[in-house]
């Protein structure tokens, strides 16, 4: 585990980068798959745990979201609109063939959804911003002090060809509403975050790179 910013740690995963879980000083934000049960457990075990919260409802996000809420008797959020997936009463969207697949490979057991969060509301030092279009209730955790923002899946940070990482947009396939995603990327780059801290790859702390990235979608 390593702090990325004021009290805000990416919990180690192998490979590094690529399957990402955050503590926000007593929040777990994300899930990661239910394969990563026992390395989010150990990271996790021994510090005070008040709530887990989810940017979004896919199954490499909210795979131990139930178990770590029954290990450490926490309460579960989410965005009000994706609490029917989560809490197994709708499926996970968008609703695929591939989705399907990935969801009975990597998905954790539903669970209640104690606290349906909107867009305003507060998680620890983090402001909610509803950033739908990847899933209904896709959200960003935007912390306005230091504007360092966790934003899930809405823009990816992976390799390519040069072997560095870059900006990318989410696989269409895995994408609800992709126009809608992209109107919601440039709200995230209209905040001027500080900080980026992905879903899928390293953190990123350049805003104007972000900005250029929004432009060029919009």
């Amino acid at each position: 585990m390593r702090e990325v910013a004021r009290g805000l740690w990416l919990l180690s995963g192998t490979p590094r980068d690529l399957i990402n879980v955050y503590l926000a000083g007593d929040v777990l934000i994300d899930g990661a798959t239910r394969w990563a049960r026992d390395r989010v457990l150990r990271q996790v075990e021994g510090r005070p745990l008040r709530m887990v919260a989810l940017t979004h409802c896919h199954p490499d996000h909210q795979g131990v979201a139930r178990t770590v809420c029954r290990r450490f008797g926490v309460p579960l959020a989410c965005h009000e609109a994706d609490v029917p997936a989560m809490e197994g009463r709708e499926p996970m969207l968008p609703d695929n063939r591939l989705g399907r697949a990935l969801s009975l490979l990597w998905s954790g057991p539903p669970h209640p959804v104690d606290r349906p969060l909107r867009d305003g509301d507060e998680v620890g030092e983090f402001r909610v911003v509803h950033t739908p279009g990847h899933t209904p209730g896709h959200v960003v955790f935007f912390r306005d002090s230091d504007r360092v923002a966790v934003v899930g899946d809405l823009v990816l940070h992976l390799g390519h060809r040069l072997g560095r990482p870059g900006l990318q947009e989410h696989a269409r396939v895995f994408t609800v509403d992709p126009a809608q995603n992209r109107r919601s990327i440039c709200l995230l780059a209209g905040l001027r975050p500080a900080l980026v801290c992905f879903g899928h790859g390293p953190p990123l702390s350049d805003p104007d790179l972000l900005q250029r990235f929004a432009d060029g979608l919009a």
